[in-house]
């Protein structure tokens, strides 16, 4: 299985459990690795038969912008829940940063596997 990656999107958005935090917008720093058959792309040299990163990218930030989640967690199912169906992705890796989270560390998050690879 191949893999198409976008790295360090960054989206800004509500997410937290803390009334503070419900009142602001926060920045997270979204990865996402999809698994993709790259070899009719890669013969047909046609935009059309790839996995448009850009139509991702578009996607993932709409979402994440428009949703109000407590939890990095929750975000991240529904990230991949949203992505294997509407790309027909076999695998997702999805990685939130939610840098600043913790004064003591520089990044934290989490990071889920969603299908087969």
């Amino acid at each position: 299985m191949d893999i198409v990656y976008l790295n360090q999107l960054e989206v800004d958005t509500v997410i937290g459990i803390y009334a503070w935090e419900r009142q602001i917008r926060q920045t997270l720093f979204i990865d996402l690795e999809m698994g993709f058959d790259n070899r009719k792309p890669a013969a047909t040299d046609a935009i059309e038969d790839t996995l448009d990163y850009k139509a991702v990218a578009r996607r993932v930030t709409a979402f994440t912008q428009a949703s109000e989640f407590q939890l990095v967690e929750t975000l991240a199912e529904r990230l991949a829940a949203l992505l294997r169906e509407e790309f027909a992705l076999p695998w997702v890796r999805i990685r939130i940063n939610k840098r600043g989270a913790l004064r003591q560390a520089r990044d934290v998050g989490v990071i889920i596997e969603r299908g087969q690879r």
